[in-house]
């Protein structure tokens, strides 16, 4: 692993899961004595929690003028395809290890109907290749963590909304059985991956798919945000052409934005991914779906 007086800089600290990297439940998964440098576009941007070894640098000012030290390992977890904007800051700052966060919706999207996730996947895709690229031309270390749909706290864009729906309207629209698998992942397992990737140096030049501990039917996996909400469930079937009309309609609604025609398509499609690997090389092993109401946002 790092040596303990390492420096590691982190880009997308207030991020979905930078904002719980730095969470004390996880700090021990690190060497305590890490001196870690957060990258923030703003003052304005909310803060985590401050810790005595974390010190924040605003990307919007010149951050070669404010960081004095070398930052030989990072942890980025902004968008991978954004990640090449910052190419020549982490060569400046003497970078030589990398674990970039991308995700499995560069292969669940790349066929969808709908086709704003078709250029999310291929954005996945182009960003993971660059990244490999300047790295390898770089001589930098490389890791891409691909976690599945994420969950926790609240903030994400799956659990969440699906909860949302619920309280609105009392139930969820379904298209057919909606039987296809999902591996839930909670952010903090996401975040505890990077660590653990980060700290094995003998790893480099690998990309691992991230999943939850639990392989579970998408009709469960709603049943289960039902339960927490302490909403009897209750769903109606509907034909894609009714759904898309219903997506339509719902985006009219500020909460409900992110839902699309290519989730409905994929209920009944399985989306798991093994992670034998990971549990292998990283001593990764996830939880289970296992909600509370923090996590639905109640």
């Amino acid at each position: 692993m790092p040596k303990p007086e390492s420096v590691v800089g982190v880009l997308g600290a207030t991020s979905f899961v930078g904002n719980r990297l730095f969470a004390p439940e996880l700090r021990q998964i690190s060497d305590k004595d890490h001196t870690w440098i957060a990258f923030s576009r703003s003052k304005q941007e909310l803060m985590p929690e401050e810790a005595s070894n974390v010190h924040w640098c605003v990307l919007n000012d010149d951050p070669l003028a404010n960081v004095r030290q070398k930052i030989e390992y990072w942890i980025c977890l902004i968008p991978i395809w954004v990640l090449p904007d910052y190419y020549s800051l982490l060569e400046s700052l003497g970078a030589r290890r990398i674990i970039a966060l991308s995700s499995t919706s560069r292969f669940s999207k790349v066929n969808s109907i709908d086709l704003s996730e078709q250029n999310l996947a291929d954005r996945l895709v182009g960003g993971e290749q660059q990244l490999i690229s300047w790295a390898e031309e770089n001589t930098i270390d490389w890791v891409i963590v691909r976690p599945t749909l994420i969950y926790g706290f609240g903030r994400d864009q799956n659990i969440t909304v699906i909860a949302r729906f619920i309280q609105r309207f009392g139930f969820f629209p379904l298209l057919g059985k909606a039987n296809g698998l999902r591996q839930p992942i909670h952010v903090d397992d996401v975040a505890k991956s990077c660590l653990l990737a980060l700290n094995e140096e003998k790893i480099v030049g690998k990309a691992y798919n991230i999943s939850g501990g639990e392989t579970l039917s998408y009709k469960e996996m709603v049943e289960r945000i039902f339960t927490v909400l302490g909403v009897k469930p209750k769903f109606i079937q509907f034909p894609l052409v009714a759904f898309r009309i219903l997506i339509t309609l719902l985006h009219f609604l500020p909460k409900f934005r992110k839902m699309s025609a290519g989730m409905a398509d994929r209920m009944n499609q399985d989306l798991t991914f093994p992670n034998q690997d990971a549990k292998d090389d990283l001593k990764f092993e996830p939880r289970g779906f296992q909600l509370s109401k923090e996590d639905v946002g109640k």
